[in-house]
């Protein structure tokens, strides 16, 4: 018999997510985990060559081998870029006047 752990894998959209539990054996991969918890069927969308993964919070390549108590993560790709919504968000707040046009800064009254 095969000595099994447990591990979880991870999938969220907006309006759905996922959180799976299940047992696996000693030595299995990310992408055999994956492919274990079914998770591919239910959202069709997650492709394991475009979607990156990790374990809990931290990102990891689909080889890597799983240990007790793991949580595969599956990450979506990023809408927009977090630094360009920065700008938008600074250039935004100075054209209402809750920044300094110069330094970005609260203007001084």
């Amino acid at each position: 018999m095969v000595e099994q752990i447990s591990v979880e894998v991870a999938f969220a959209l907006p309006e759905r997510q996922s959180l799976l539990s299940l047992m696996v054996p000693i030595g299995s991969t990310v992408q055999q985990v994956i492919e274990l918890s079914g998770i591919l069927n239910s959202y069709p969308e997650v492709k394991l060559n475009v979607n990156k993964v990790g374990i809990w919070s931290r990102t990891v390549k689909l080889d890597e081998m799983v240990k007790q108590g793991d949580r595969i993560e599956i990450y979506r790709a990023l809408i927009a870029d977090p630094k360009d919504m920065r700008r938008r968000r600074a250039e935004k707040a100075k054209d209402e006047g809750r920044a300094d046009k110069v330094t970005g800064g609260r203007p001084q009254h």
